[in-house]
């Protein structure tokens, strides 16, 4: 497999082989969006993290867990040396990085709902 890297191009999310089109699609999952947002500026445990990201399953938020922290947004600390063990997660250096952009946009979905609301009720009358 060609590495992006070693073909000494400059990322290009336009570009259909640029991987950053992953990370783009990353940032734009719902539950990643919502996990990073539950973690500012908190150190929470999985039960935590599970109530305050109301409707995500157990396995979608390991598998958005481990996905995050895979990418280096999300540390993990095991404290097995107490029963029972305890697994606290916060955001790192880099996971910080990216609240700016899951706060806009969670500040714009919410200032926005209602018109989008609208326009999709107009939307669905007009094209019955």
């Amino acid at each position: 497999m060609v590495n992006y890297r070693d073909l000494e191009l400059k990322p290009n999310v336009y570009a259909a082989i640029c991987p950053s089109r992953e990370v783009l699609a990353l940032v734009g999952e719902k539950w990643v969006s919502l996990v990073i947002g539950a973690l500012d500026g908190k150190t929470m445990r999985f039960g935590e993290l599970r109530r305050i990201c109301e409707g995500i399953s157990q396995k979608m938020l390991t598998q958005t867990l481990r996905k995050l922290e895979r990418d280096g947004l999300v540390s993990r600390t095991l404290y097995a040396d107490v029963l029972p063990i305890k697994t606290e997660y916060r955001l790192t250096e880099l996971g910080r990085s990216l609240l700016p952009i899951v706060q806009a946009a969670k500040l714009w979905a919410e200032e926005n709902l209602h018109q989008i609301e609208e326009n999709r009720v107009l939307y669905d009358k007009n094209n019955q």
